[in-house]
């Protein structure tokens, strides 16, 4: 005989640690954090009684029949959730079992239905970690992340190793409500799988995914911005701990040999080269009255990126034999595979309409791509934001990667030659820019969701992994 039914899991929304939610006597509401303040509308007498009680979280059931003054409720939880002030609380009764961060903007929790026929496994990109006082499961694929509030669930959590069928899931004690792993595998943090299938690599996404190890896919996205929301950038995280390294190392001891004796005496004997990486610097501020012409923008893209030919390599009876194709470019990549492809994000250029183009570089071409003016507008304010300029570059050069060029024959390093091929392509960016009469800076930070959105190719088959600037030096800079 079975026994009474299991009450559900209730999701609710409830503002971030820090935040909080003022609503006056006329209904106007403002959220504030970290001094910060966030003008949200008026709300009716109703809605505003509801959203007083924010505090003690809103179940998402209440305000799901979008009527009303749920419909009020539903617009404010959006609104506060697009500015990143809104978390998740899965909890049965009192008893809290798992608080959802998003980790992206346009996160919403979904609860697909699970059958009893189901079958789940865990995702080879979760894990579970320490962070502070508290155990988070997450993912680089996931939308948010889970901070585990039941220990139980952490240790059941290890069963999914293997593939499980829901009905078998439910039977076990302590085990997390269906809710909870329904929105696990909204999260792509389980998947399901046939019943016989044992969820190995090959199973979970495509074949671009299939191709990550681990550790390349979480570095990608955790390094980046757009796909989590922990501080990025230069916010000194350390300075009240550590103590800020020498500027120069310390001397190792011994015995001393002196090369600036071996130095020409004759400037002029200095090569070309070292003459050109000595004038490059960062420009961060360029010239409105004389932007970049579109002649200029076709030398600096011949000279950096161009495909020079292609060539035939025989390959050896340990490599199958027969031939492989490689392109010679005018920079050096990691087992010749060239896997960088550039991106040109244009506000302004004498002869090239505003707008988002790749660089064909088999061809050299610009082809445009269709994006929205708001998305543009973001790509610049972002750039502008990480330079610390007072004004957009006129060009932003996003670096993208066909990861799958690199991991198809690289394992466990892959990534990491992909990051040096962009350094190798930053150094030439500076170098022909300087030497063409150009202003150029690397930038940082870039943000991959934002990339995604503008391409419509998902982050893990073609990202950004880096981003440069680009246009005319502003006058003070020119006779400097």
């Amino acid at each position: 005989m079975s026994g009474p039914a299991r009450r559900s899991a209730t999701l609710s929304a409830q503002l971030i640690d820090g935040a909080t939610l003022d609503v006056d006597e006329r209904g106007d509401v403002v959220a504030r954090i970290e001094g910060y303040s966030l003008r949200l509308g008026r709300l009716s007498a109703g809605a505003a009684k509801r959203a007083r009680a924010f505090p003690a979280g809103l179940p998402l059931t209440s305000f799901a029949s979008g009527r009303g003054t749920a419909k009020e409720i539903a617009l404010l939880v959006r609104r506060l959730a697009e500015s990143g002030l809104i978390e998740y609380r899965v909890a049965r009764g009192q008893q809290e079992q798992a608080v959802i961060e998003p980790q992206v903007p346009d996160y919403w929790p979904h609860v697909p239905k699970l059958r009893d026929a189901d079958t789940l496994v865990l995702s080879r990109f979760a894990y579970l970690r320490r962070r502070g006082s508290e155990m988070v499961l997450e993912s680089p694929r996931a939308g948010a992340l889970f901070r585990i509030g039941d220990a139980r669930i952490a240790a059941a959590l290890a069963l999914l190793a293997t593939p499980r069928q829901v009905k078998w899931l439910r039977r076990q004690a302590g085990f997390p409500d269906i809710e909870l792993l329904a929105l696990m595998v909204d999260c792509r943090i389980l998947f399901k799988v046939d019943a016989r299938d044992q969820g190995l690599r090959a199973t979970e996404g495509d074949g671009s995914l299939v191709m990550w190890d681990f550790h390349d896919l979480l570095f990608h996205a955790r390094s980046t911005e757009g796909r989590h929301a922990n501080p990025v950038g230069g916010v000194y995280p350390h300075v009240d701990t550590v103590p800020e390294l020498p500027l120069v190392r310390p001397a190792w001891p011994g015995p001393r040999i002196d090369l600036r004796t071996l130095l020409p005496a004759d400037a002029q004997s200095i090569p070309a080269a070292a003459k050109l990486l000595r004038e490059r610097h960062s420009v961060r501020d360029f010239d409105a009255a004389r932007p970049i012409t579109l002649s200029e923008l076709s030398r600096f893209l011949d000279a950096t990126a161009r495909i020079q030919s292609v060539v035939q390599i025989p390959l050896g009876p340990e490599d199958g034999g027969g031939t492989a194709e490689y392109t010679v470019r005018p920079y050096p990549a990691a087992g010749a595979g060239y896997e960088l492809e550039l991106y040109l994000a244009v506000d302004a250029c004498d002869g090239l309409a505003r707008g988002f183009y790749h660089y064909d570089a088999s061809e050299h071409a610009l082809v445009p791509i269709a994006v929205s003016a708001g998305d543009l507008d973001t790509l610049f304010q972002g750039a502008q934001l990480a330079m610390g300029a007072a004004a957009p570059p006129q060009v932003v050069v996003t670096i993208a990667a066909r990861f799958g060029r690199v991991s198809w024959k690289y394992s466990s390093l892959a990534y990491a030659l992909i990051l040096k091929d962009v350094g190798v392509l930053l150094q030439t960016l500076y170098l022909i820019a300087t030497d063409i009469g150009l202003g150029g800076c690397a930038i940082g930070s870039t943000n991959i969701e934002l990339f995604a959105k503008m391409t419509n190719i998902e982050f893990h088959v073609e990202g950004a992994v880096g981003q440069f600037a680009l246009g005319r030096r502003a006058a003070s800079l020119e006779s400097a």
